[in-house]
């Protein structure tokens, strides 16, 4: 049986969303990746079962995550399976309520409207859609009416490596925010994704990751996902779990261009790395 339903927990008391106090900490907020998926490309199945899903969480809530994403579909670029909104429900419904009760902000990783409404019931406070509220035509919509923070993550079918990828991810974000806007989204309920690893070659994963810094333009937190990603077993032979030195390297990068949220599946060291290099720079 489902778990009836709380009160949304995108807004605080006083009705502000949660967005603003996670980015005012001195140092960028980490989100620790929670997939309760059999077949995501780096942890797959290891917490599909509810018991493990909820330690994990535990153990990256201790760790020093500021923020838990837990997603039920694979997203993986190449060769995730489609999976039906039924479906994601079923793998969310025994885990979902349990995490938010542990008392930091949920986002609900999904391109359905259906599940992210399910989710926003149970008090998880951020939309995270890998599509950028272009995909499902009443995300934005629903994302307006919950006054949620959503973050708008840049993609494509497939890569392309003759594109521009800056010029691409500036084309659609300004298509999402379009969306957004109509809708009625506040501006300042939007976090930008570049998408690294999403429809774009190793080459131009790395160029958005050393060019991250042209988005600030735009005006709107930008959040950065580079854990474990393929892009970095081109640079160094690794398998997923061999990629925490890289992913820590393009991590620190991604804040110093100006990333306010790091997403990652190694919290510990992330947090780490991120809190030094803050205490070093504040040196300076």
């Amino acid at each position: 049986m489902a778990a009836q339903p709380r009160p949304p927990a995108a807004s605080g008391p006083a009705g502000q969303s949660v967005l603003p106090a996670l980015l005012s900490k001195p140092y960028p907020v980490v989100m620790g990746v929670l997939n309760v998926t059999p077949d995501s490309f780096s942890d797959g199945g290891q917490f599909a079962a509810p018991e493990r899903a909820l330690a994990r969480a535990r153990r990256m809530i201790a760790e020093g995550a500021d923020i838990i994403d837990i997603g039920a579909e694979s997203t993986r670029p190449y060769g995730s399976e489609p999976v039906s909104a039924e479906d994601e429900l079923k793998r969310l419904q025994p885990v979902l309520s349990d995490v938010v009760a542990l008392g930091i902000p949920v986002s609900i990783d999904s391109m359905k409207s259906a599940v992210v409404a399910w989710a926003l019931d149970q008090g998880a406070a951020i939309v995270n859609d890998v599509w950028g509220l272009q995909r499902d035509s009443g995300m934005a919509g629903l994302v307006a009416e919950r006054g949620a923070p959503v973050i708008i993550m840049h993609n494509r079918e497939r890569a392309d490596p003759a594109v521009d990828i800056m010029q691409d991810i500036a084309a659609f974000f300004a298509r999402s925010l379009d969306i957004a806007a109509k809708a009625g989204i506040s501006s300042d309920n939007i976090v930008l994704d570049p998408g690294i690893g999403f429809g774009k070659t190793p080459e131009q994963s790395m160029t958005a990751l050393a060019r991250l810094g042209e988005l600030q333009s735009l005006g709107l937190p930008m959040l950065v996902g580079a854990s474990r990603k393929r892009f970095i077993s081109t640079v160094t032979p690794s398998e997923p779990h061999q990629r925490l030195g890289g992913s820590i390297a393009a991590h620190l990068l991604a804040a110093q261009n100006g990333a306010r949220i790091i997403r990652a599946h190694d919290v510990a060291e992330t947090v780490q790395a991120l809190r030094v290099a803050t205490a070093i720079r504040e040196q300076g």
